[in-house]
């Protein structure tokens, strides 16, 4: 059975989703309350090519409350191996996620680094199967240039919120082929942009 319809997992997400969707109709008074939260239709996405693929390093750019690397860590655990890596800048949601992952009995696979994640993913030096960009876009691109070189070839990059203008610049970037992607659209909430590392 999938991790995902463990009642745990299940009743964690439906309460993060049900706030988030709250957020969306009210608004949110700091950037620390904003939950940013990637929709079911592009988690259950991130789990399924999790599964399909069975990377050993997960890497996850904008943890925020830790909704999508729920579905990142049910994925990892579900295959039985490997783990997740993955950055906040709010120390409020840092601590948020943790108590998240934790309510979800997920958050031993997960390592939640706090910090500018230009930092707390430099010194990343294993090999990445898959990597969800879901921070701020205009970092999408310098987050991606940063860990390319552990990217293998066949690695998968997922990016929220592809239908997004401000996503426009890192569209160009992977659907360009002399940056070595092949890159397509995925036509759930807000769009997520697929790329296969080919190099």
């Amino acid at each position: 059975m999938s991790r995902l319809r463990d009642p745990k997992v299940a009743a964690v997400l439906d309460r993060l989703h049900l706030a988030a969707d709250s957020e969306d109709e009210r608004g949110a008074a700091s950037a620390d309350e904003l939950y940013m939260a990637i929709s079911r239709e592009a988690g259950v996405l991130a789990y399924s090519l999790i599964r399909a693929s069975r990377p050993q390093l997960v890497v996850e750019f904008g943890t925020s409350m830790g909704i999508s690397t729920i579905y990142l860590a049910a994925a990892v655990a579900d295959n039985g191996a490997g783990r997740v890596v993955t950055t906040e800048l709010s120390p409020r949601k840092v601590v948020a996620a943790g108590e998240n992952l934790a309510e979800a009995g997920l958050d031993g696979l997960v390592e939640v680094l706090a910090g500018d994640a230009l930092q707390t993913l430099a010194p990343i030096d294993e090999p990445i199967g898959l990597l969800l960009l879901d921070g701020w876009k205009d970092l999408y691109v310098p987050v991606l240039q940063l860990l390319e070189p552990n990217l293998l070839p066949g690695a998968l990059v997922l990016a929220d919120d592809s239908s997004f203008g401000s996503v426009r610049p890192y569209l160009g970037y992977v659907r360009d082929p002399r940056n070595g992607y092949e890159s397509v659209a995925f036509p759930v909430e807000d769009g997520v942009e697929i790329s296969c590392r080919t190099g």
